[in-house]
């Protein structure tokens, strides 16, 4: 009887403790601040979005399908579109299409690099209800490809400095406005300009580049719009498998053909998950999000010593972006075998593209695929591989300058550091700063989220103003 009691007092206690916590687990006090309303011309705004969106500037693996003059004519057209910036402002261009403006702050100290890229994605084989290349706009809303990813953040870097720079200001230090042509088809531009930065000795207080957005519905139990902020984003290893045999009649099948050892090989994966981790942005995240969540989720959230594997069952059955955040991902997007139906193949194969974790590396990423699927006669190759980027500190003047530009555009929303799954140019600047962050100044619904590199991409009126008047609110601070 005497154990019995003592167990009761200990699940008592065990109890006690997860609510006390959950209950403290609030959202952190903060200094009330106020915004003032910012005033441009946001119609102009608009108009030289829609004359960026009219040049052709798609990007190809293959140099010899794209269209130089359409990316020189966009570079031809920001003189007329941005002329302050072009009066007051040195432009370098930079191999494979970067290009780089120095704005001369008023004292010396480390700068701010905003990025942005011009290059889009291809619109062959995509049903679009409006021309991609018009620029046209109905009922509020402006379509075209790069409307969302990226021009209108390219638009709005240089609408502000342009705004600014006709009202006189001049920022306290340095700013950058560096731009790649090349970002869809993982180019160098970005990278040309880093190594200048790294010649020049010059590290940023700030680098800023696309990335997160303000979303509704992203995170359990939290109603309020949320601004995501990259602080780090997940590498990338493309996999190809590959099984050769002596190929045969389908009629009398060998015990196990390529094909086998390749599904096989799907199944193990799928059934061995790469392991949950916990990485700093995403504990930063849950951290941040999970006060203002309800009193059920803030009870795990704030006892993930006790509910991590409650936590990592949760993302596991919900999988999309809550499981890509705590784990290396395995997608498998291309198989090929015989070009008969009656045929078997000599030789089969398939690819599977991998986000890498923080905590993984390609190397050990491929490691752990081939102890997995523990079958050598599945040969294995590696492509177009990424590193995870460094991840980025929270408690330095760059990330609150973008807090307080976030919150201050868009009222109301709660500004949450989190983990980028997809890849950008910003990666390379983790060279000569560890203040790199990722956030493209929109609201954005999932449906539009989801028009990026698909058809009929399109963005609103009122969020070609936002992007600029975010960008305005982040040069005010440099």
């Amino acid at each position: 009887m005497i154990v019995l009691y003592i167990i009761l007092a200990l699940l008592a206690a065990f109890f006690a403790v997860i609510l006390v916590r959950a209950a403290r687990f609030k959202p952190k006090a903060e200094e009330a601040k106020t915004y003032e309303d910012i005033e441009f011309d946001r119609e102009r705004a608009v108009s030289n979005l829609q004359q960026l969106v009219r040049c052709k500037t798609v990007s190809r693996k293959d140099h010899e399908g794209e269209d130089d003059a359409e990316f020189e004519k966009l570079v031809g057209l920001l003189p007329k579109l941005y002329p302050a910036v072009y009066s007051h402002c040195e432009l370098t261009r930079f191999p494979d299409r970067g290009l780089l403006f120095a704005w001369k702050g008023r004292k010396t100290g480390a700068p701010a690099v905003l990025m942005a890229h011009y290059d889009v994605v291809p619109v062959e084989g995509q049903e679009w209800q409006k021309d991609p290349f018009s620029g046209v706009i109905e009922d509020g809303v402006l379509w075209g490809r790069g409307s969302l990813d990226t021009k209108v953040t390219f638009s709005g870097i240089l609408t502000a400095a342009d705004h600014l720079i006709s009202s006189g200001f001049t920022p306290e230090h340095d700013i950058y406005m560096a731009f790649s042509g090349g970002e869809e088809v993982n180019g160098p531009g970005a990278a040309h300009i880093v190594d200048w930065f790294e010649a020049q000795g010059i590290t940023p207080e700030l680098v800023l580049d696309e990335g997160g957005a303000v979303v509704e519905n992203v995170f359990p139990g939290v109603k309020a719009s949320c601004g995501m902020i990259g602080i780090a984003e997940k590498g990338q290893v493309n996999i190809r498998y590959t099984v050769s045999s002596g190929g045969g009649h389908a009629s009398a099948p060998a015990p196990v053909t390529p094909i086998d050892r390749l599904a096989r090989a799907v199944i193990r994966l799928q059934e061995h998950p790469f392991r949950f981790h916990l990485t700093k942005p995403v504990a930063d995240m849950f951290d941040t999000l999970g006060r203002h969540s309800s009193f059920l989720y803030r009870m795990i959230f704030s006892n993930l010593w006790c509910f991590s594997g409650l936590l990592n069952l949760i993302c596991r059955k919900s999988g999309g972006e809550l499981n890509a955040l705590v784990r290396t991902t395995v997608a498998f997007t291309q198989m090929q075998g015989s070009a008969a139906h009656n045929v078997l193949p000599a030789e089969a194969s398939m690819v599977s593209n991998l986000r890498l974790n923080p905590e993984d590396s390609v190397e050990s990423a491929v490691e752990y695929v081939k102890k997995t699927i523990s079958d050598e006669k599945i040969q294995l190759d590696t492509f177009m591989t990424m590193q995870p980027s460094r991840i980025s500190r929270t408690d330095v003047p760059g990330y609150e300058i973008v807090k307080n530009a976030v919150e201050g555009t868009w009222r109301g929303c709660i500004a949450s550091p989190y983990l980028m799954v997809q890849c950008s140019d910003s990666r390379h600047y983790g060279r000569i700063s560890d203040r790199v962050y990722r956030f493209s100044a929109m609201h954005m619904t999932k449906e539009e989220r989801g028009l990026i590199h698909g058809a009929n991409e399109r963005v609103t009126v009122e969020e070609i103003g936002h992007a600029a008047e975010f960008f305005i609110r982040i040069i005010r601070q440099c």
